[in-house]
């Protein structure tokens, strides 16, 4: 799995590629999320265009990754899921928990509040 992170608009797009799995993958993700908290950035979204396979430790850390940034007094949002984890995320009804964007001006203007209404 490659995570790379980068700045539209003061949010911070995380772009995953690979599988989002136990092990490794889920310790990076984890930690990419932890140090951009700690940086201060609280407007996170994870872009999972190329993410093709998550398993259950992966979608358990995605819900991870969301609760540990609204904790911070943030927001998370999921851009491009894919068929597979699209389909994960409607079969554990998750998808009524994850704030999910198609592309990534949408994404990145729902964070203007403004914008959003």
């Amino acid at each position: 799995m490659n995570i790379v992170t980068r700045e539209v608009s003061h949010i911070t797009i995380v772009d995953i590629n690979g599988r989002i799995t136990l092990g490794d993958e889920t310790g990076r993700l984890r930690e990419t999320i932890h140090q951009l908290i700690a940086a201060g950035k609280k407007k996170i979204i994870l872009n999972l265009a190329r993410v093709d396979y998550i398993d259950s430790s992966g979608v358990g850390e995605l819900v991870s990754s969301f609760t540990t940034v609204r904790n911070a007094g943030g927001e998370l949002k999921l851009l491009s899921l894919a068929k597979k984890v699209q389909d994960i995320l409607h079969v554990t009804k998750l998808y009524t928990v994850f704030d999910i964007k198609e592309d990534e001006f949408t994404a990145v203007k729902s964070f203007d509040y403004f914008f959003a209404k």
